[in-house]
């Protein structure tokens, strides 16, 4: 089921990023899971390690080593640790005082399922004081380890110290006594110190002949006197040897007590490996933590095939997002539609995420997704017919259905593609209806496509739990949208197709009429249907945006309507007051001018002024009410422009919005990106597993230094620069011995091949009495079969007749790649009868 859904590819990716082979491990042998409350708390710590990885930065991304096996045989008495094995033991020890210092510095209530999980880890300092005593920061042991080793590592020192000057004394000696040459110096092979003597005078040297050189002229000799002292040092090391194992096995006796609690510790850094590869193939899917839904509900929203998405994005398209509803009522969703329209994805979407949900892994769906917990999921996806168990494809599909009806019920969720196809379409659609209606009375969950009439037919009666679901295709352009419309039936759109494939017209219109014209007429309905539905929702979706702008609009307008209100009562009592005060203040002025030209006696000059100040007051109080107009309007001109900034406010933030998304996007891509950078370039730990970057091949680190690393690459240690490898997980370490000892036993094979063949080959062939093609032939397939066996030459026996064999023969074998010389026998041994040919 598991390679139909995809979920084994899922479970790869998850593997590929495992550091450890317990964290591999777990995610073989992790199940599939029926239990709400454990797939909850899986959930929970992949989310809480998802959160960590994006954003703490002082957690440890590296330094997680497999210990366990060691640790388990460390157990038994009289079990000794060994010198790699005590290294990865203080990486080990160094990750769990990092993990530990991170979760005692995090606030209660932060990542609580991970900080409940590391909560009983021992950081051991006895046991890192321990190993800190014995080894130095590269992986090697001090010579303070033990007194006894200090002992023996000076006395070897003295001892090579002294053996260099001797040799120095001798060669010195040599080449006054004419021994040696002026300008020679000692040679080391095999880490012997030796002495190159002229080989005519080797015997004036007393010690041993070690070597010669590839002429033969120069002689390697080890001074008699120097074997004594390297046989001293041999000693030495043997002392040595035996000091380190005494100190391994002092080490191993001390630290046996803590070996249950290392254990846990070891076991405790597994699972968060295990934890950390699977956030951050989250992070890979952009996946989050959806809602478990307690009440049987399904609903998914913007949810994402995770595959297909990563296979799009490599060539730069955009997935679109799936959206379905499942409940109780409505537990079957039917999918029609045409043929590559995305049906079968719809389908496998929903599978996969439900199984990675119940698996403890996130989806890549909107994390406002509600995900029921189902005791099975039924899959019949895929031809299933087998030669060797006599089932055709539909014998097949109805092999599944007996199977799924066996245990089908309201906790089952079946994902049935092409529905009942394979067989007569009248008697295959009956039976699939009566399959349907059997698994809706069950309370069944399901996802099902079909090209079945009947079955889209059943599904829009309405008093059933079956749901139709279209494919949604544009007419126009004859090309599939893949997106699903939930509650309509799908069109296969076969006779727009053809027509779009380029099949004749009048073909085409003849199947229309053999189709009939119910079938024809139902087709059509539907289109029109999905048509009239399409143009409904775009309909409802414009008036919902029309309603909601009016509502806004509305909303404003009624705010500022009961502002003008207010600022009009205001104003209207302003202006009461005003026009009072003008009136009191326009009778005073009429008194006062009456009073001016009675006292005056209505003297021309004296009334003239008075009416003059009468005018200057109107002149005032007309420029006042100008003013107070400019105001009103100035208000007027504020409120439009503040509505036009808010419009462009707007769409300043809706701009922003869909900045915001492509920036996430980056960051998403940057975060993976220095999440790879700092797995590759951390310094490398004794135990983790790194490739040779020129060869490709692949070992694990034995010792590190400042500038150069010790790699065990089989059962070779080879010492080489720190940036000629790079650091890879456990699973690439793993696929690449296999791949290895795969090609070793091709070439073992291989090799057996040739060698058999090469016992068998006989270095002279007769061709005499052949034709000349065939005896070509011959002479071309055994001159083959000794380039490869590395034959240095061979003998041709073609006799010497009227000599047009050997002139065809010798012709021939000169345009033949590897040969270095055609030439006719001696003539005591054949002469033209036979040709010797010598391979480069």
């Amino acid at each position: 089921m598991e390679s139909k859904l995809g979920f084994d590819r899922v479970r790869k990716m998850i593997a590929d990023r495992c550091s450890t082979e317990y964290a591999a491990t777990r995610v073989e042998q992790e199940q599939f899971s029926t239990d709400p409350a454990e797939i909850s708390r899986r959930l929970a710590l992949t989310d809480e390690m998802r959160l960590i990885v994006m954003f703490e930065e002082t957690f440890p991304a590296s330094g997680y080593i497999d210990c366990i096996h060691f640790l388990e045989v460390l157990e038994a008495d009289g079990a000794n640790i060994d010198l790699l094995s005590l290294g990865k033991l203080r990486t080990m020890l160094d990750t769990l005082r990092k993990v530990t210092l991170f979760f005692g510095g995090i606030k209660d209530g932060v990542y609580p399922h991970l900080k409940r999980m590391t909560r009983h880890l021992e950081l051991y300092p006895e046991v890192s004081r321990s190993i800190d005593a014995i080894l130095d920061k590269f992986g090697n042991v001090k010579d303070t380890a033990s007194d006894v080793l200090y002992d023996i590592r000076k006395s070897l020192k003295d001892k090579e110290g002294a053996i260099s000057k001797r040799m120095a004394a001798i060669l010195r000696k040599a080449q006054q006594d004419g021994i040696v040459e002026s300008d020679a110096a000692v040679s080391v092979r095999d880490g012997k110190m030796l002495i190159p003597v002229n080989t005519s005078q080797k015997r004036k040297l007393p010690g041993f002949v070690y070597d010669e050189s590839a002429t033969g002229k120069t002689t390697f000799v080890q001074p008699a006197e120097i074997v004594e002292l390297e046989n001293e040092i041999s000693e030495l090391h043997f002392a040595e040897t035996r000091e380190i194992f005494h100190i391994l096995s002092t080490f191993s006796d001390f630290v046996r007590p803590y070996v249950p609690g290392l254990l846990q510790g070891a076991i405790c850094l597994g699972e968060l490996d295990f934890l950390m590869a699977k956030a951050q193939t989250a992070l890979d899917f952009i996946a989050g933590m959806p809602i478990l839904s307690r009440e049987g509900e399904m609903n998914l929203r913007k949810a994402r095939h995770p595959l297909l998405e990563k296979a799009l994005r490599r060539e730069g398209k955009e997935i679109v997002p799936l959206t379905v509803t499942l409940t109780p009522a409505k537990h079957i969703l039917l999918i029609s539609g045409p043929n590559a329209g995305g049906k079968s994805v719809c389908l496998k979407t929903v599978g996969l995420l439900q199984y990675m949900f119940q698996w403890g892994m996130l989806i890549p769906t909107s994390e406002t997704s509600e995900m029921p917990v189902f005791d099975r999921i039924c899959v019949d996806i895929g031809d299933g017919q087998s030669i060797d168990n006599d089932l055709s494809t539909y014998s097949s599909f109805l092999d599944s259905m007996k199977h799924i009806l066996e245990t089908a019920d309201s906790k089952t969720l079946v994902l049935i593609d092409e529905f009942g196809s394979g067989t007569e379409p009248a008697a295959g659609g009956a039976i699939a209806e009566a399959l349907l209606s059997e698994l809706d009375r069950r309370g069944v969950y399901g996802v099902i496509t079909t090209h079945y009439t009947n079955l889209k037919l059943y599904a829009s009666a309405g008093d059933n739990g079956v749901v139709n679901g279209a494919m949604q295709f544009d007419a126009a352009r004859i090309e599939p949208l893949f997106r699903l419309e939930m509650g309509l039936p799908g069109n296969s759109f076969a006779f727009e197709l053809a027509r779009k494939m380029g099949l004749p017209e009048d073909i085409i219109r003849d199947a229309e009429s053999r189709a009939g014209e119910e079938f024809v007429g139902i087709e059509r309905n539907l289109r029109k249907i999905a048509r009239n539905r399409r143009a409904l929702d775009e309909k409802l979706q414009h008036i919902r945006k029309t309603d909601q702008t009016l509502e806004n609009i509305t909303g404003k307008y009624q705010k500022e309507l009961e502002g003008i209100k207010k600022m009009r009562g205001e104003i209207l009592a302003q202006a009461r007051r005003e026009a009072e005060e003008i009136v009191r203040g326009a009778n005073r002025q009429v008194e006062n001018t009456i009073r001016t030209i009675k006292e005056q006696q209505a003297e021309k000059e004296a009334t003239r002024e008075a009416r003059q100040g009468l005018q200057e007051f109107m002149g005032a109080l007309s420029a006042r009410k100008e003013q107070e107009q400019k105001t009103r309007e100035d208000y007027v001109e504020g409120k439009l422009r503040k509505l036009e900034e808010r419009q462009a406010r707007r769409s300043e933030r809706k701009a922003k919005r869909a900045s915001e998304q492509e920036k996430a996007e980056l960051e998403r891509q940057e975060a993976e990106r220095r999440r790879e950078e700092a797995f590759r370039s951390a310094p490398l730990k004794v135990g983790e597993k790194v490739r040779v970057k020129e060869s490709g091949l692949v070992g694990e680190v034995a010792k590190v230094s400042n500038k150069a690393v010790t790699v065990i690459i089989g059962n070779i240690s080879s010492k080489m620069p720190l940036d000629r490898v790079e650091r890879i997980t456990s699973n690439e370490y793993r696929s690449a011995v296999k791949e290895t000892a795969r090609k070793a036993v091709i070439s073992t094979v291989q090799d057996a091949s040739i060698q058999e063949r090469k016992l068998n080959f006989k270095p002279e062939i007769d061709v005499r009495g052949e034709r000349v093609s065939d005896a070509l032939e011959i002479v071309m397939h055994y001159v083959d079969d000794a380039i490869m066996l590395s034959m240095p030459s061979v003998r041709i026996v073609h006799g010497k007749g009227t000599g047009a064999l050997r002139e065809e023969i010798q012709k021939y074998l000169r345009t033949m790649p590897g040969i270095a010389s055609v030439k006719d026998e001696h003539i005591r041994y054949g002469g033209t009868g036979v040709t010797i040919v010598t391979f480069e």
